[in-house]
């Protein structure tokens, strides 16, 4: 739990990577039917897959394959790190940022806000793709499933702020999916939900998102809305 003095000058907007920085499905969506296929379980739907994203890997392959226990699920998220790192190596890799990201990090860097990840990746996935967009310096605390418990759990919101000294009145989490608003929930923080990644605008209302935007423009006018 975040006990450092509050203090009203920091202002921090964690975001979650996967669908909500980059549209990384089609690399996941890959790795996972690979890994499937390798240990010879039926491949999910696409959808089913997308769904999960966000999650810590080895829960969010149980989730996709019930049948299987803690231990075999390490196996299985083992050959899905190495199907993805494969596709790393051979320049396969598709995670694009979506429209207007960049810009909605320029306009919060200058109003002075402190920004940070929370995300699904390990430590190494999360450097690979911010690395690639040149923006892992643009976040000043990177919290990843492999360090730290995983969505929804608050852990990652709790090191974020510690991290930073940012309170949970002065935080903001920006995600797509359920896992992220819970988190921010769990953690005593407000949440902005965004309609281009994986889950559906109402069910971020309902999992208690502040609110949902459909565009980078809104996003930044949303935290600026809800900025103290």
């Amino acid at each position: 739990m975040n006990d450092k003095p509050h203090s009203p000058s920091v202002r921090l907007a964690v975001f979650d990577c996967d669908g909500t920085l980059v549209d990384s499905q089609h690399s996941i969506v890959a790795s996972m039917h690979a890994a499937f296929e390798h240990h010879g379980f039926q491949i999910p739907e696409a959808e089913a897959v997308r769904r999960v994203v966000g999650l810590p890997l080895e829960v969010a392959i149980r989730h996709l394959a019930p049948h299987v226990d803690e231990a075999f699920s390490q196996q299985v998220s083992e050959t899905y790190k190495s199907a993805f790192y494969d596709l790393r190596q051979a320049g396969d890799v598709e995670e694009p940022l979506f429209a207007g990201i960049s810009g909605v990090l320029d306009r919060l860097d200058a109003a002075g806000w402190l920004m940070g990840v929370a995300t699904g990746k390990s430590h190494r996935g999360l450097s690979a793709t911010l690395h690639h967009h040149h923006i892992y310096d643009r976040f000043v605390t990177h919290q990843t499933a492999d360090r730290a418990h995983g969505k929804p759990h608050p852990d990652m919101m709790h090191k974020a702020m510690n991290a930073t000294g940012a309170n949970t009145d002065d935080t903001i989490m920006i995600g797509d999916t359920t896992f992220d608003i819970e988190m921010a929930k769990n953690a005593g923080v407000r949440s902005i939900g965004v309609t281009w990644g994986y889950h559906q605008p109402q069910e971020l209302l309902d999992a208690g998102a502040a609110c949902v935007v459909t565009t980078a423009d809104e996003l930044a006018t949303a935290l600026f809305a809800l900025e103290g």
